[in-house]
């Protein structure tokens, strides 16, 4: 297999500079909203999935827990509260609030717990990749790390994998557009990046030059990036959010900063970033429910998956338009 990592392309450090484009936002939204919830719960570390070490990241035992060789039983138990009851207090407050997200979910967990993808897709929500199990692929062969795609990715036309200590992820965007391509299906958008608060496009990665049969023509790959400091992943890591009302002014002075910019013609999108056993916990639902009424204050706010923010930027601003950033 070739040099995957060269398919990443140069760095961009310039993007739009002083003059982005108008997202236009159906609507005229000043504000696109785009709520990920990350479903990763069953498919960590375990020696219960055939690992040599337990998990140690993104839960309450925080950044000192350590990898055991052998089940951690306490760490099995925290993820699984995000399966057995912060996903659905999570739901709950989404219907409540009539928002729809888009959900970054890994295979070998929705296979562990299906009625969640189910009542997801009936709710209106999306489901998107994030790879096959939710664990550091640094180690993986390319081989090995092809075939984990292929097996997240049939019903899914986004991806984000996430574990962003890796020291794959260079070659791992080649690697995911090469298969989606190969299996003749439709790559929407990718979300790796942290870089913008728009999506841009890239050329598709690789000598195939386009997707597959799903999508022909397509000479780009879109991307929508994400954001890592509005995320409850600092719960389980670094910078934690020690209170409701931390996470819920954090998010409000972002999302004001960002509604002031779309009033003064420049509209942006705006990644929040949630964990089902972090967010799911009820001090941290308060806060996210503080949030969500503050953005009843105002009109324009549009919440959207990122499927949805994917085929309005190629509608509106196709590849090789002023969308390439």
């Amino acid at each position: 297999m070739s040099s995957v990592a060269d398919e990443y392309g140069p760095r961009n450090i310039v993007g739009y500079g002083q003059n982005p484009p108008d997202a236009k936002w159906p609507g005229g939204a000043k504000i696109a909203i785009s709520i990920v919830l990350n479903y990763e719960e069953g498919s960590e570390a375990s020696p219960m999935n055939g690992d040599p070490q337990s998990e140690k990241l993104c839960s309450e035992l925080g950044p000192g827990c350590e990898a055991l060789d052998g089940r951690n039983v306490n760490i099995e138990s925290l993820y699984e509260y995000g399966s057995r009851a912060g996903v659905w207090r999570i739901l709950r407050l989404f219907k409540e609030y009539g928002v729809t997200c888009t959900s970054y979910m890994v295979g070998q967990a929705l296979l562990m717990n299906p009625e969640v993808g189910r009542v997801m897709v009936q709710e209106g929500h999306e489901v998107a990749s994030h790879g096959w199990r939710w664990v550091d692929r640094s180690g993986w062969s390319e081989e090995e790390e092809v075939e984990n795609v292929r097996q997240a990715i049939t019903a899914a036309s986004g991806w984000y994998y996430g574990m962003v200590q890796t020291k794959a992820g260079a070659r791992s965007r080649g690697l995911v557009a090469r298969t989606y391509a190969e299996e003749g299906l439709p790559l929407k958008y990718y979300s790796d990046d942290y870089s913008d608060d728009l999506p841009y496009w890239v050329k598709y990665p690789g000598s195939l030059g386009k997707q597959g049969e799903g999508a022909k023509g397509e000479e780009g790959l879109l991307i929508v990036p994400y954001a890592l400091d509005t995320n409850d992943y600092k719960d389980g890591a670094h910078n934690a959010w020690l209170t409701p009302d931390n996470f819920a002014s954090y998010l409000i002075g972002a999302f004001d900063e960002l509604y002031r910019e779309g009033l003064a013609g420049s509209p942006k999108m705006f990644s929040i970033g949630l964990h089902c056993r972090l967010i799911g916990r009820p001090g941290r639902l308060a806060g996210l429910r503080k949030f969500l009424e503050h953005t009843r204050k105002y009109e324009g706010v549009w919440f959207a998956t990122r499927e949805e923010i994917a085929d309005h930027w190629k509608e509106t601003y196709p590849y090789e338009t002023v969308g390439s950033a």
